[in-house]
This record gives structure tokens, C-alpha cells and sequence, in this order.
């Protein structure tokens, strides 16, 4: 299939995606009762979103820079949270591209190989899933019943899932602290390459190897732990807070181990090849608050619009200013989504 309708199969794809699951999620909701929620809210606590998602990506960006000291240390800060920044201001209209937008920009800001930069970043999806596992196997383990709005037969799915998550958890970890060895199998695979992609091959593998050597600065290692918590705590901030904007969840016993919950949820919405995760997230967060904590569809249904439009919006907008400000054209994001389709 050639590239460019196989780039255009994977977008409809992802469109279709998030129109069948936002489908989902409107089922069955009177837009007149949902349009009466959301004027019913008090949006004095949901402005609160803004210095907190802009905090959690601030907090990504400095994370970064200790990926990034190998290959070029002292990065400044300001760098490193523009290129976040316009990373996922691409991912929320074209999912995945902006994983490698963000090498992009910061390679061109800063004059270092965009291979890799990209190798930090694919460390930094380890470091992320190792947290996001860490977080489910202790929300299973607390909440055992937070699996309930997505499977019929709980109790036979649920210790599957608990070992499941402590198996994957496991592996990530060995091929965080392992994954130079790793790299090297990969480079001693090079001979079964066919000989014109040997080379091409080589320089990522080789670049990946740069941006794995994050792993060998064992004084760092804990500073990366902290903040990958501290990210995720704002995440979960970020679904605490509106809580209190709306007048309907009151009594709900919507706590803050709720909100880890229902980011653990928001997290596999994530994962799903839907544009900035449209559709996947109102759906799975609505059928977590009205299963688990009992909320009524239009309130639950509310609350995942405003969750999602706020952390939209706000990323898009600094995104978007950082897009432009920066320079970078969308000639350039063209020439990187169709780059990743080699990698």
C-alpha cells in the first residue's frame, strides 16, 4: 500500500474511532438536559485546569531534560516545554505524529539528532508506562471493584488483570534498566535487514542507544521517579478539581482516590488511536461515573465533556502559539508524520 493512502486509512480510521465512541457516549443523553448541565457549572473551578495542566506538562518538560542529558545537557527548560507542547497540539488532531513532532522541535531548536531525541522520548513512554502500571496495580489492589463498567464477569477478569498489570509492569522495568542490551540484540539482528534499509537502520538503533543512556546516570534516577509521580498527580488533580463545579456530584463520595480511578480509565482511553482521545475518553469516563460512583448519565456525561475540552483546548491553544512561534510549518509535521510511517 503506498504511504500516503496508507497515512490517509490510518487517520479515517482513527476519525471513525472517535465518531463510533462518541456515539457511545451521547447515546440515549437529552442534549437539552446535557446543554442545562453544562450552564449549571461552576467554571470558577474548572479556569483552576489551566495552571494545573500547564504545570503537569512543565513538570514533563524538566523530566526531559535529565532523558535529554546525554545527548546534550542544560537544555533550557522554555525548549523543552514549546516542543512538549506542540507534541500534543499535533496529537490531538493527528494521533501519534506528535511523538515524533516533538523530537522534531527540539532537534531543530537545538541542534542535536533528532533520532536521538526521539530515542529519550520512546524511554519516556517506559518511564510513563511503568508509573501508569504502578498507579493501576495499586488502584486494582484498593478498588478492586473499579474494573466493574467494563466487564460482565468481574471476578474471573480482575486477578488476570492484577497479574497482568504486574507482569507488563515487570518487563517495562527489566527493559528500562536493560534496554542498551537490548538495542545491541537489535543491532546484531541488522544482517537479516535487507541491505538498503541496513543502513538507515543502523543510525536508529544506534540512536536509540543514545537516548537509552539515561539509564546509566543512576544519580539521576530518582529525580526522574519524583517527577514522573508528581505528573501523574496532576493528572489526577486535573480530574479532582472540576469535582467541585459541579452541584450534582455532591454526595457521590467522589474523593481523590476517585479521581486516581478515573484517571487510570482516562489512561487506556488514551491508548486508543482516536484523535486526542475524542470519543474513547467521554465514553469510558462516562460509564465509570455512572457504574462505579452511581452519577446520573447527563452529569457523568457533563463532566467527561468539560474534563476533555478543558485539557483540548489548553494544550491546542499553547500548542498552537508555541506552533507558530517557533516557526515551524505545517509543511514540516507533513514530512514528519510520513517519516514515522518508515520507523
Amino acid at each position: 500500500m503506498p504511504p500516503r493512502l496508507k497515512k490517509i486509512l490510518q487517520t479515517l480510521i482513527g476519525f471513525l474511532i472517535a465518531a463510533l465512541f462518541m456515539y457511545l457516549a451521547f447515546r440515549g443523553v437529552s442534549l437539552k438536559d446535557l446543554w442545562a448541565s453544562l450552564q449549571d457549572v461552576n467554571y470558577l473551578w474548572v479556569a483552576l485546569l489551566i495552571p494545573i495542566v500547564l504545570i503537569s506538562h512543565w513538570l514533563r518538560a524538566v523530566r526531559w531534560a535529565y532523558l535529554l542529558a546525554p545527548v546534550k545537557p542544560n537544555i533550557p527548560t522554555r525548549n523543552l516545554f514549546s516542543a512538549v507542547m506542540i507534541g500534543f497540539m499535533v496529537n490531538n488532531v493527528l494521533p501519534r505524529v506528535g511523538e515524533f513532532t516533538r523530537p522534531f522541535a527540539i532537534g531543530r531548536s537545538e541542534g542535536i539528532s533528532k533520532s536521538s531525541a526521539f530515542g529519550t522520548v520512546v524511554v519516556e513512554r517506559i518511564i510513563d508506562m511503568v508509573t501508569f502500571l504502578f498507579i493501576l496495580c495499586i488502584a486494582l489492589f484498593l478498588s478492586p471493584h473499579s474494573l466493574d463498567p467494563f466487564f460482565d464477569n468481574v471476578d474471573a477478569v480482575r486477578p488476570l488483570f492484577f497479574v497482568g498489570s504486574v507482569l507488563f509492569l515487570g518487563i517495562f522495568v527489566l527493559m528500562f534498566f536493560k534496554g542498551e542490551s537490548l538495542f545491541q540484540l537489535l543491532s546484531v539482528l541488522k544482517h537479516i535487514v535487507p541491505k538498503r534499509f541496513e543502513s538507515r537502520y543502523q543510525q536508529l538503533v544506534d540512536s536509540f542507544l543514545t537516548g537509552f543512556a539515561v539509564t546509566k546516570m543512576r544519580s539521576q534516577i530518582l529525580r526522574i521517579v519524583v517527577l514522573s509521580l508528581l505528573i501523574y498527580f496532576f493528572y489526577a488533580l486535573s480530574l479532582y478539581v472540576p469535582f467541585f463545579a459541579f452541584a450534582a456530584l455532591a454526595g457521590h463520595n467522589l474523593d481523590f482516590g476517585a479521581s486516581v480511578i478515573l484517571l487510570t480509565i482516562s489512561t487506556i482511553a488514551f491508548a486508543l488511536p482516536a484523535p486526542g482521545a475524542l470519543g474513547t475518553y467521554h465514553s469510558f469516563l462516562t460509564a465509570a461515573l455512572i457504574r462505579l460512583y452511581g452519577v446520573d448519565p447527563v452529569t457523568a456525561l457533563s463532566f467527561a465533556i468539560i474534563t476533555h475540552e478543558a485539557g483540548y483546548i489548553i494544550t491546542t491553544v499553547v500548542g498552537l502559539y508555541y506552533f507558530i512561534k517557533d516557526h515551524i510549518r505545517f509543511s514540516d509535521v507533513v514530512n514528519v508524520s510520513n517519516d514515522s510511517k518508515a520507523v
